[in-house]
């Protein structure tokens, strides 16, 4: 695991009331699902401050890997009870430039 990740990024608008929920079944997913992918590197969930957005940031392998992800019966079957609480964008990329203390 020497190659840069690919980071994928997806913004999700949560309907009113609906942040928590939506954290705890993204959670669920991520520990019994796409950690079991191949290619997965790491996931991390950031709440909105504003109660209205939740963001999803991974890292993969390559694309293919985030492809497959997508493409999972399981992970298929999550974007539904997703769907039903938000809606969302996605972003692939490479991380060009990182800082930290």
């Amino acid at each position: 695991m020497t190659s840069k990740p690919v980071v994928l990024i997806n913004l999700l608008k949560v309907r009113p009331g609906q942040q928590q929920a939506l954290i705890a079944l993204l959670q669920r997913n991520i520990e019994t699902v796409v950690s079991t992918l191949g290619g997965w590197r790491a996931s991390r969930l950031i709440a909105g401050g504003d109660g209205a957005s939740v963001v999803i940031h991974s890292e993969w392998d390559t694309p293919e890997a985030v492809a497959a992800m997508r493409n999972d019966p399981r992970m298929k079957a999550y974007f539904p009870k997703i769907l039903e609480m938000a809606s969302f964008e996605s972003v692939m990329g490479e991380a060009v430039f990182g800082d930290s203390k």
